[in-house]
């Protein structure tokens, strides 16, 4: 599914975050210490290959709601853009950090003119958020955030199972027709 706002092109996919060839720039769902780990920020640390891991040594710790840029490495991406989402019940202000992490990322990306960039769903996996309040929160900030983007392009939302594609499509769907957009 695909919508345009402001001239950026928002696009829910089902598939791999690692794989998303022709976009300039992912999104690592990251720890703090921006390391290997499990899920996303362990499968783009396994796909860019052990130069990634030295490069993020000097950019971390970093907060919630943070982000930071490396160079891909491996990946079919030029950069990764790493945020560090909340802990779902364990940080305070939850709904703020996660919108943050897409304000932020979307941010940083357009300062350095990065002209497509893909997500994956920030905070659902371990981090335990819930699927719908994170779809809510991402879909609604990066809409809102369109206007204000001067290089961006494309927007991915990468989802990692069908049951996650249709709940993210469903959202969108009753933002779009919510706000007549």
């Amino acid at each position: 599914m695909i919508k345009v706002f402001n001239r950026v092109a928002v696009e829910l996919f089902e598939g791999n975050i690692v794989m998303q060839y022709g976009y300039t720039a992912i999104v690592n769902a990251a720890n703090a210490e921006l390391r290997p780990g499990g899920g996303v920020a362990g499968g783009i640390h396994w796909a860019a290959g052990p130069k990634l891991e030295e490069e993020c040594k000097a950019l971390a710790p970093i907060s919630p709601g943070e982000a930071v840029i490396t160079e891909g490495y491996n990946l079919p991406n030029r950069f990764v853009i790493h945020t560090l989402g909340p802990v779902y019940g364990l940080n305070k202000n939850e709904r703020g950090l996660l919108q943050r992490c897409y304000m932020n990322s979307l941010l940083l990306a357009d300062k350095e003119k990065i002209d497509s960039i893909a997500f994956p769903a920030i905070s659902t996996g371990a981090f335990g958020y819930p699927m719908r309040e994170a779809a809510e929160i991402a879909l609604k900030t990066i809409i809102d955030m369109t206007g204000q983007l001067q290089n961006i392009k494309f927007i991915r939302m990468v989802l990692v199972n069908t049951a996650a594609y249709n709940l993210f499509e469903e959202v969108f769907q009753n933002l779009v027709l919510q706000d007549n957009i």
